[in-house]
C-alpha cells in the first residue's frame, strides 16, 4: 500500500530535495508540497496524505499552528494525518508543543536519508517517531523548566493496572516493544496489548503523546 505524503517547508530547496528521495520510493507517493502552514493545512485538507512532514519554523502560520488545525480539524472535517514535525533545532519547544497537541515525532532536517524514509514509514504505519535520544531530551528538557501537573494528569494514572503502569513508564524511556518485553519477561504480543489499554484508558493518540503524558504525571521524572 502506498503512503501518500505532502511536504510543508518554507525552504523550496528543502521541499525539492525532500521530494525527489520519498518520490523515489516505491510506496510513498509525494503528492504535494505547501510553503508555509496555512497552504499546508488547504493541501491536507484537499489531498488527503497520510503523512504530512512539517517544519517547525515558518513566516505566517508555523508549524505548531498548522498541526493543531491538522490534527484537531473543525466540525465536518473527518480526515487526520500523522504529523512528522522538521526541525533545524535538536531542542525546541514548538515541537514539545505539538507532541502535546498529537504529532507523532520529529526529526531534524540533517538527518541521513534513510533515517527520513523510514520516519515517514514508521510514523505511517501508526506508531510515534521517539527512537532517537534527542526525542527523550527535548521532552526532558522542556519539562524540567515547566514542573509536573500532578493535578489531573496524576489522578488519570490510578485507572491503570500496575503492570500497565510499569509499561507507560518503560514506553517514556524511549524502550521499543521487544526492549519492554525483555524487561519484563513478557510476550511482545503482551506488551503490545498492555501498551494499547494504556492509550485508550488515557484517551491518548500514540507513544508521543504517552511519553509526554508521563513526563506531566509526574510518572517520569527528568533524566530517569
Amino acid at each position: 500500500m502506498t503512503t501518500r505524503v505532502i511536504i510543508v517547508d518554507d525552504q523550496a530547496m528543502v521541499r525539492a530535495g525532500f521530494a525527489a528521495l520519498l518520490a523515489a520510493q516505491s510506496d510513498i507517493d509525494v503528492v504535494g508540497e505547501a510553503p508555509d502552514g496555512a497552504q499546508g493545512v488547504e493541501l491536507s485538507r484537499h489531498t488527503h496524505p497520510d503523512v504530512v512532514l512539517m517544519d517547525v519554523r515558518m513566516p505566517g502560520m508555523n508549524g505548531l499552528e498548522a498541526a493543531r488545525d491538522l490534527l484537531h480539524p473543525p466540525s465536518g472535517v473527518t480526515h487526520r494525518p500523522r504529523v512528522l514535525m522538521l526541525t533545524t533545532f535538536d531542542v525546541d519547544d514548538y515541537v514539545y508543543e505539538a507532541l502535546r497537541a498529537g504529532a507523532s515525532g520529529f526529526l531534524l532536517k540533517d538527518a541521513p536519508p534513510a533515517d527520513l524514509i523510514a520516519a515517514v514509514r514508521v510514523v505511517a504505519a501508526g506508531d510515534a517517531l521517539l527512537a532517537p535520544s534527542v526525542t527523550r531530551r527535548l521532552i526532558a528538557d522542556f519539562v524540567k523548566q515547566r514542573p509536573a501537573a500532578r493535578g489531573k494528569p496524576a489522578q488519570r494514572l490510578k485507572g491503570l493496572t500496575e503492570r500497565e503502569t510499569e509499561v507507560l513508564a518503560l514506553v517514556a524511556r524511549g524502550l521499543s516493544n521487544g526492549e519492554i518485553a525483555r524487561t519484563l519477561v513478557l510476550a511482545e504480543q503482551t506488551v503490545k496489548t498492555h501498551v494499547s489499554r494504556v492509550l485508550t484508558k488515557l484517551d491518548l493518540r500514540d507513544r508521543a503523546q504517552a511519553v509526554v503524558f508521563a513526563y506531566e504525571s509526574g510518572l517520569v521524572a527528568p533524566g530517569e
